[in-house]
């Protein structure tokens, strides 16, 4: 169905710039496999949030000041005399962790469906890019209410870069603006933080624009190409996305009015003080299971390239999985072993939150070792050793028949392609 309109003004604009043929091929027309679930919402939820996190961004950039004498006053301000202050501050602290909630099921899911595989490399590592975005964006704010944690998170992080061989010392320098964490760190990550948020507003229409060109993957992790495999998006799934973002609303909203500092540290609401070192520093959760792995390891340049591997070893994941079964579903074998990997990461991320001593070092350490042989040596080995089970011939087929392989289909091949 081609994009259609009467009004004037619409069709004059779309002569000259054809958006509305744009959109209404990317919102409406656009071809979806029928046989999602309630995992694939996430991206979209995801979307939502990062225009929440820009929109609240921009009215707390009105009131807060960039100042180390002055930063955590005005935090107070907003909170205190801003008219709804605390709720625009609530909604942005705690919408970075819906955000990542958000992208970690998102990814997590692409993990258990083998959304990385060919043809959509390109999509998964432009994914990745975000999130090292998100991450470094999450990092610069939550320096920024310049409270104690605020301030020795930032020393801790950006002291690990002096680990790097011979630039490490000058790297240090640069992020500081001069010789400590002060006024013009600050400033700098003020400036960042304001910025990479609509970078990666790019980053998200490139990461859907590699998704519409050889469309989305399905549960079934099958090509999309036997006729009533695809329905349009809407109104079929705009309806459950609605329902979505409902519900997941529902949940943020929980932590927006019930339990707004749950997710936060209470030493943040301590000023800045470079002479008084909190008994226990720590990055804020969605930062623990790489903080796990970071002290996992006596040694500090040993374990800065062991954080940043953790997630680089991903960029690498359509090459170290060697099935062609995409999956999960059709992969008894490494469905057991990708919720060994789940658990092992939920592990690291409750090692992170502890001092580095004791069980939860041991744990740290024991999660660190699954979570890289997980990549390296479990799933290469695997797409060569697992017998998957037998793929249907198309989607409608397992939608409307209930699932499974049509009858008198001929099986497929221990690595049968999807």
């Amino acid at each position: 169905m081609s994009f259609q309109t009467n009004n004037p003004v619409i069709k004059w604009v779309e002569y000259r710039l054809p958006i509305f043929s744009f959109l209404h091929h990317s919102l409406v027309e656009y071809p979806t496999p029928r046989n999602f679930n309630i995992w694939y919402q996430f991206g979209s939820i995801a979307g939502i949030i990062l225009v929440v996190q820009i929109v609240t961004g921009i009215v707390l950039a009105m009131h807060y000041t960039p100042h180390v004498d002055y930063a955590f006053d005005s935090v107070e301000h907003i909170m205190r005399d801003v008219n709804y202050g605390w709720l625009i501050r609530y909604m942005h602290a705690n919408g970075a962790s819906m955000f990542f909630i958000a992208v970690y099921i998102h990814i997590f899911r692409g993990l258990y469906y083998g959304s990385y595989k060919a043809p959509r490399e390109l999509l998964w590592m432009i994914g990745l890019v975000i999130l090292l975005l998100m991450m470094a964006t999450a990092f610069m704010g939550y320096v920024l209410p310049w409270g104690q944690m605020s301030f020795w998170g930032a020393t801790v992080i950006t002291n690990l870069f002096s680990a790097v061989p011979l630039v490490g010392e000058q790297i240090v320098t640069w992020l500081w603006g001069g010789f400590s964490v002060d006024n013009a760190t600050l400033n700098r990550f003020y400036s960042l933080h304001y910025l990479l948020p609509f970078v990666l507003v790019g980053l998200v229409v490139l990461h859907l624009w590699a998704l519409h060109h050889h469309g989305s993957n399905n549960p079934l992790g099958i090509d999309a190409k036997a006729p009533g495999d695809k329905i349009p998006f809407h109104p079929y799934y705009t309806v459950k996305d609605l329902l979505g973002f409902a519900l997941f609303g529902l949940f943020f909203a929980v932590f927006l009015f019930y339990l707004p500092n749950a997710l936060g540290h209470p030493d943040n609401y301590i000023p800045a003080d470079p002479l008084v070192t909190p008994a226990h520093i720590v990055p804020e959760w969605y930062f623990l299971p790489f903080y796990a792995i970071l002290r996992s390891v006596p040694d500090k340049l040993g374990g800065v390239v062991l954080m940043f591997g953790s997630i680089f070893i991903l960029f690498l994941l359509p090459w170290l999985d060697t099935s062609r079964v995409r999956s999960a579903k059709f992969r008894p074998i490494y469905k057991q072993f990708f919720w060994i990997f789940v658990i092992a990461t939920l592990a690291l991320g409750w090692a992170g939150s502890q001092p580095a001593e004791g069980m939860a070092l041991i744990i740290a350490r024991v999660g660190t070792i699954y979570y890289f042989v997980h990549f390296l040596v479990i799933m290469p080995l695997l797409g060569w050793f697992e017998r998957p089970k037998p793929l249907p011939k198309s989607i409608a087929e397992s939608v409307l028949g209930g699932g499974g392989q049509a009858a008198g289909a001929p099986a497929s091949p221990a690595r049968g392609k999807a």
